[in-house]
């Protein structure tokens, strides 16, 4: 929709038959997965609407939603930029953020395996464009549904993002580093001709969770070993004695393999997460090395519904024995 949904049902019932069914509603105000619901039926709308509103207005202080197509098997493609005060705008290429559960990103990689240089500089292009429409400052992050070589876009986040350490280690910039000079009134320390993306970076988000059920895992960390070795970046809080609270997101690190091609960023990562040790609490870890030697992720290019499909069909296995 073409801003947010109007009141009158019938508008709304309009707009949705004008985009074509499946849509989804979105709260203007929600993330990470929450304020959506995806509609088939023309008769479902109105409901869906209703009750997305209501959540939305507890949930965020904010009523406001709108509608948008629902793509059946899209990857999650987001782009970097960096704006100054100056009209200085630059894009840093793009992340494959495709690998979710719920909504929430799990492992993040950069650049998107079998994306052309010609559409990352058509998107690259298409983002530096709206940032100065909008005049915007700052560091910030297009995201885009990407299906059948197209790009749909969903929203824009205005603030750094967890996955932007892959971004930083295929293109030398430190993301935090010029969101701090732009605050402070300068210009960017580099310019679009100087950005240049080399090899592949990978990121898996470390949980305090149970790998499989996803449970949240609170409690003290008994013992900690980080990963270390050419081209890997650990970026955390914890540490041995540390206490993970049970009121926060689980999220409780990152480890970030760097490697001249996604294959050796992927080898990395593997020898990374075998000798990373976080005793006390559950992690994740186990289901990042189930990932990485499953050929479908291996090949790259998974869609975004691939890890809840994995899952589904993990579990049905498991009741069949």
């Amino acid at each position: 929709s073409d801003g947010p949904l109007p009141d009158a049902p019938e508008e709304a019932l309009k707009i949705a038959r004008k985009i074509g069914y499946p849509v989804i509603v979105k709260a203007a105000g929600g993330g990470g997965g929450r304020g959506m619901r995806v509609v088939h039926t023309e008769a479902a709308l109105k409901s869906a609407i209703s009750v997305t509103r209501a959540e939305a207005g507890a949930a965020f202080g904010n009523a406001t939603v709108y509608l948008e197509k629902y793509l059946e098997d899209p990857r999650h493609i987001e782009v970097q930029v960096l704006a100054d005060g100056h009209k200085n705008v630059i894009h840093l290429g793009e992340r494959d953020c495709s690998m979710q559960r719920r909504h929430q990103k799990i492992m993040e990689e950069a650049p998107a395996p079998e994306l052309t240089s010609k559409q990352r500089a058509r998107i690259g292009e298409r983002c530096i464009e709206a940032c100065r429409k909008i005049g915007y400052r700052g560091a910030g992050t297009f995201e885009y549904l990407y299906e059948e070589g197209e790009f749909y876009f969903i929203e824009m986040n205005t603030r750094i993002q967890v996955e932007h350490p892959v971004t930083e280690m295929i293109t030398g910039v430190d993301i935090v580093q010029e969101q701090i000079r732009v605050a402070a009134g300068e210009r960017l320390s580099v310019r679009q001709k100087d950005i240049e993306l080399r090899g592949h970076a990978i990121e898996c988000r470390i949980n305090a969770e149970d790998p499989f059920r996803f449970t949240p895992s609170p409690g003290r960390i008994t013992s900690y070993h980080p990963p270390g070795g050419p081209g890997i970046r650990v970026d955390t809080h914890i540490y041995q004695g540390y206490t993970v609270p049970p009121n926060y997101d689980s999220l409780i690190g990152k480890v970030i393999a760097y490697g001249e091609n996604r294959d050796q960023a992927i080898r990395r990562m593997r020898i990374a997460l075998s000798e990373m040790a976080i005793e006390g609490i559950q992690t994740n870890i186990a289901l990042h090395q189930e990932l990485l030697l499953d050929n479908r992720v291996i090949k790259g290019g998974v869609n975004i519904h691939y890890l809840e499909q994995k899952l589904a069909q993990q579990k049905k296995r498991d009741t069949a024995r």
